[in-house]
């Protein structure tokens, strides 16, 4: 198991590990519905921290600190989104659509998941390479190797997920424009657009009004692709449910 520091004062992680956090995540798992949309990513998620916990005790990683810092800082960011709505208050806009539409009938499970994946990849995962680099006093050059090791396996985890909660054939026939929209979005696209955001924004640290307006940006921009995402299925099974998810998501759509 490996174990990272961070000072206090940066992003409120002391003495946290990969395990650490998986058990945060198991913790989750067992308190939401299983059909919950953040219970279908909470459930991806575990699976990819998972195996970055054993990728750690096997030494698959060049530098196991520095990809233990990343990833406990990287799941920090999700992990305050949920606290966030928990406590009522506003989630980044990249989390909003998953939050706002996690109940909605006619969304179907793999949307639920690469919505999570679309706002965890496209916004913070930027912004936890440069929380990294400043927890260990690098360049994000440095934690290169270590970036791509993750990412490899995010991308072998979307294949699986896409093959274990794509619709089966006779829905397809049906639903050809939903399976044209889950096919427009790439975690690897994503996971390279998250690299070159990362240097911007590191480039940008002394510079703070311009790296406060190109978060925000990036924000917003990745809750618009995540709300297309979850485009629901108008299907018979979820007209039947809409007025009920209709008026239990009033009170998400006012934050």
């Amino acid at each position: 198991m490996v174990r990272i520091e961070q000072r206090a004062g940066g992003t409120g992680l002391a003495k946290v590990s990969v395990d650490t956090v998986a058990a945060r995540m198991r913790a989750l798992r067992a308190s939401l519905p299983p059909k919950d949309g953040l219970a279908v990513f909470n459930r991806v998620y575990l699976a990819v921290t998972e195996e970055i916990d054993r990728s750690l005790t096997r030494g698959a990683f060049e530098d196991p600190r520095a990809a233990a810092t990343l990833d406990v800082l990287f799941a920090g960011r999700y992990l305050r989104a949920v606290d966030a709505v928990a406590a009522g208050r506003r989630p980044p806009a990249c989390w909003r659509p998953l939050f706002q539409y996690r109940r909605h009938p006619g969304v179907r499970p793999l949307q639920f998941a690469l919505c999570g994946i679309n706002a965890h990849i496209g916004h913070d995962l930027a912004l936890a390479v440069v929380d990294s680099c400043r927890a260990l006093e690098c360049e994000p050059d440095e934690l290169e190797r270590d970036f791509e090791r993750v990412g490899d396996m995010l991308v072998a985890l979307e294949e699986r997920v896409r093959e274990e909660l794509m619709p089966g054939p006779d829905l397809l026939e049906v639903a050809d424009p939903l399976t044209h929209l889950l096919a427009s979005w790439s975690l690897e696209r994503a996971r390279d657009a998250a690299w070159s955001s990362a240097r911007l924004l590191w480039r940008l640290r002394e510079l703070p009004d311009l790296s406060r307006e190109f978060r925000e940006r990036m924000d917003a921009g990745v809750g618009l692709v995540g709300r297309c995402l979850l485009t629901p299925y108008a299907g018979p099974a979820s007209a039947r449910g809409v007025h009920s998810w209709q008026s239990g998501s009033d009170s998400a759509s006012r934050r």
